[in-house]
């Protein structure tokens, strides 16, 4: 029996559509193994992928974590190399300071030698004060022996040191020289009388006083080192003189005593 070309060509059509039908279960179940196998590589892939972005945040992190190491170590070495200069620099102080301070011991040895040999001539510069206040004219005589006195006994502190005893006696020695170029009115007992009268300094050239009532005046004779009482003239000009010494009046011309003792006696 002969099929049409038209029949034929759909019978091989069904066959092959049968077999395409009859194929699929056969291939489903012969390819089983590969499917797995194939799921099983995809697994592993998608295994292998996070282990290798896991291993990624890892070495992202030990990158950065070597990064910060190195920054740290580099600070350190700056700071290590800073301080190197620093101790350094300070070696250099020490030594300055090393050699200052054995400049200053050898000072202070030699400013003990001279406190040595000034000692004595402050001694020695005291008696000679002492002898002048005693051979002045007697102004202030008070004061100016307790000025003495403490001058004797500040050589004796051990906690006061040689230069402020130098001083002291030089202020003392300056106190004394400014009496000669000033004039100076003050109130205290008359030596000898116990009487309190107004004395009148003129420098170191004349010394008179004023009873308090105004009725005498007297000076200081420096020959026979004693007081005189002065004519009743003198009294005004006392009296004005003291006024100018007090700035009480402006300056003008007084007439003092001036004997020729007293004149010697001033200069000496």
């Amino acid at each position: 029996m002969r099929i049409p070309p038209l029949r034929r060509g759909l019978v091989v059509a069904l066959c092959s559509a049968g077999l395409l039908t009859v194929g699929l279960p056969l291939n489903a179940q012969s390819g089983g193994k590969p499917l797995r196998a194939l799921r099983q590589s995809v697994e592993t892939r998608e295994k292998a992928n996070a282990k290798g972005a896991a291993a990624q945040k890892r070495i992202v992190k030990l990158s950065e974590e070597t990064d910060e190491f190195y920054t740290r170590h580099q600070n350190a070495l700056a700071q290590l190399a800073s301080l190197r200069e620093f101790n350094q620099g300070m070696r250099d102080v020490i030594h300055e300071q090393d050699l200052a301070i054995a400049d200053l011991t050898g000072q202070l040895d030699q400013v003990d030698e001279v406190a040595r040999s000034v000692t004595p001539l402050m001694f020695q510069m005291i008696d000679a004060l002492d002898r002048f206040v005693e051979l002045d004219i007697p102004f202030l005589a008070t004061e100016r022996a307790e000025r003495v006195g403490d001058l004797r006994k500040l050589m004796v502190r051990a906690d006061v040191t040689v230069s402020e005893k130098y001083r002291r006696i030089m202020e003392a020695y300056q106190i004394e020289n400014e009496y000669g170029r000033t004039i100076e009115a003050y109130r205290a007992p008359l030596p000898g009388s116990g009487e309190t009268v107004d004395f009148l300094r003129f420098g170191r050239i004349s010394l008179v006083y004023l009873s308090l009532d105004e009725s005498r005046a007297g000076a200081w004779d420096a020959g026979s080192r004693a007081w005189s009482e002065l004519d009743s003239g003198y009294v005004s000009d006392v009296r004005n003189g003291l006024r100018i010494a007090r700035k009480q009046i402006a300056p003008d011309l007084i007439a003092l005593p001036l004997p020729e003792a007293a004149h010697r006696g001033g200069e000496g």
